[in-house]
């Protein structure tokens, strides 16, 4: 039988299993599958087909006869499994399950997934030999906010033979995957030649990596709360960091500082390379710099004593143009917006495209024109953000550039109709 596992909560929460047909999968839930609690509150399974075995059509049979018995619903995504990404086929595969299991999770609904302490064991090991710090070897989490709710491991603590154990007890049929007896993956090998191999000298090696992991956990868990406290400290707004605030903080702090901002941000993770580039070149860089660093999609811009993490392709296309008349929100393609307050609409509609070079601009009150170039750099508008801001004509005549430069007729109308434009720059 099975050891004794977490209690549900005392409100039970409705559940979506991970169902791969596997051993571990099947003994979840065929746990789940017995209390009645559970189904009264919602219990469900999902099978993602990723198409690299011949046999998987097989699979997904299998896991709907047994759910058709268990009197559980079953529902199959197919996905593509990116063969070519770079990160190799095992780890494009869990990527492409873990983006089915998001856009599968209803609201406040959980995520049951059948991890066990010998996967445990393995992922500690794994992220020790990249290298890892605690947040690595703090490896697989019990419970953690995942999507629209939370992912759920209640069998993290048990050894993979008690779960071996309960399925021999109540006869249950699963699937074996062929591909888990080759060692050409990290994990399978690990698995099949160096857990047994330490095994043979200490029997409860699996259990202390898991321990180990689970103490790397509380450490991070504590650190994680005065990260919040300090990020919250050094940040001027979203996506902005003080330099002289996060220079008070030790290199190491800092180093866990710029991690998290970049996490929180949904950016791809810092590399290492990432923080030697801010300590040597940002960080210490003249007020008036303008250094950066990109990574995968993403950089952070040093701007007048100021961290800026933004997204590479923040910028409006060169040949984009639509037309406006203020009515309505008008959506940006960087993900902005231009609005119309106070008034239900301009007097003409006005074309907006983006910015090209060579723009001048007449402000109130002056009879002559102003380049638009010379006015936003000493207006502080960010260099990236010139890139996006939506320019406004009316014919061939410039009438505002977003809501920081604004021309004299246009200005002039607006006064009259107590309206302003308001624009929103997209964001990384």
């Amino acid at each position: 039988m099975i050891s004794p596992l977490p209690p549900f909560p005392a409100s039970p929460t409705p559940v979506l299993v991970g169902f791969s047909g596997g051993l571990d999968s099947t003994v979840l839930l065929h746990w789940l599958a017995q209390s009645p609690a559970q189904r009264a509150a919602g219990l469900r399974a999902l099978h993602v087909h990723h198409g690299l075995q011949a046999v998987a059509g097989d699979w997904v049979e299998h896991c709907r006869a047994l759910c058709a018995q268990w009197g559980i619903a079953l529902q199959v995504i197919h996905v593509d499994v990116a063969r070519d990404s770079g990160q190799g086929l095992e780890a494009a595969a869990r990527h492409a399950r873990r983006d089915a299991f998001a856009n599968a999770l209803q609201p406040g609904e959980w995520l049951a997934l059948a991890h066990h302490r010998d996967d445990q064991a393995e992922t500690f090991l794994l992220r020790a030999l990249r290298g890892s710090g605690v947040d690595g070897l703090a490896a697989i989490r019990a419970q953690a906010p995942f999507a629209t709710g939370q992912v759920w491991r209640p069998l993290l603590q048990l050894p993979r033979s008690d779960l071996l154990a309960h399925a021999r007890a109540h006869q249950l049929h699963w699937i074996d995957d062929p591909s888990n007896a080759l060692d050409d993956a990290d994990r399978n090998f690990l698995r099949l030649h160096v857990l047994p191999l330490l095994q043979q000298r200490w029997p409860q090696a699996d259990a202390a990596f898991a321990r180990s992991a689970d103490l790397c956990g509380q450490s991070q868990r504590l650190l994680d709360v005065s990260d919040r406290d300090l990020l919250r400290r050094c940040s001027v707004a979203a996506g902005v960091l003080d330099c002289a605030r996060l220079l008070k903080q030790p290199r190491e702090r800092r180093a866990r500082l710029l991690r998290r901002w970049v996490r929180q941000c949904g950016l791809p993770p810092l590399p290492a390379a990432g923080i030697e580039a801010i300590e040597r070149e940002l960080l210490p860089a003249a007020h008036d710099a303008d250094a950066q660093f990109a990574w995968q999609g993403a950089r952070i811009r040093r701007w007048r004593g100021e961290l800026h993490l933004l997204s590479t392709t923040l910028a409006l296309p060169p040949h984009w143009s639509v037309h406006w008349d203020g009515r309505a929100p008008l959506a940006l393609p960087d993900g902005g917006l231009l609005e119309l307050i106070g008034a239900p609409r301009l007097r003409n509609a006005l074309q907006i495209s983006a910015r090209r070079g060579g723009e001048r601009i007449q402000l109130p009150g002056r009879t002559h024109s102003h380049a638009l170039k010379d006015l936003l750099q000493r207006g502080g508008l960010p260099p990236w953000q010139r890139r996006q801001l939506p320019l406004l004509f009316d014919g061939e005549v410039l009438m505002a550039a977003g809501d920081q430069v604004i021309a004299a007729p246009l200005q002039q109308w607006l006064d009259e109709h107590h309206a302003r434009l308001r624009w929103t720059p997209g964001a990384a």
